[in-house]
């Protein structure tokens, strides 16, 4: 079955891709106070908001739209470069979307250590 309107896929695969968090990260815990752990946790992550996640792969879904439609142009002409261009905006998008959540998780990352954590991973 060929997705006739691949650009459709786009919000499905951004949801699947938005399932890594900063729950994955691990410091070492010997000698740490998890009640002033979480509250730090959590202070570092609401500075994570500030990574602008969301228009990343808005972004990436548009200049994957351009590449990917004038690769489908040049391949196959009209039909391709709409092929082409929805190809690009979902994996564009989904690089985008990707990105912006590597930065959130290394804020909290950085954040943490900065106050004091030994973050292991």
């Amino acid at each position: 079955m060929r997705i006739k309107y691949p650009i459709a896929a786009l919000p499905v695969l951004l949801s699947l891709v938005a399932c890594t968090t900063t729950d994955e990260i691990i410091i070492d815990q010997k000698g740490v106070d998890m009640s002033r752990y979480s509250t730090d946790l959590a202070e570092c992550r609401s500075y994570a908001t500030q990574v602008k996640t969301g228009e990343k792969g808005v972004r990436g879904a548009a200049s994957g739209a351009v590449v990917g439609g004038a690769v489908g142009a040049i391949l196959d002409g009209g039909d391709g470069a709409a092929r082409g261009a929805g190809v690009g905006a979902v994996t564009g998008g989904a690089k985008g979307v990707s990105q912006g959540e590597r930065e959130e998780v290394q804020v909290v990352k950085r954040c943490l250590s900065g106050r004091g954590y030994r973050v292991l991973n």
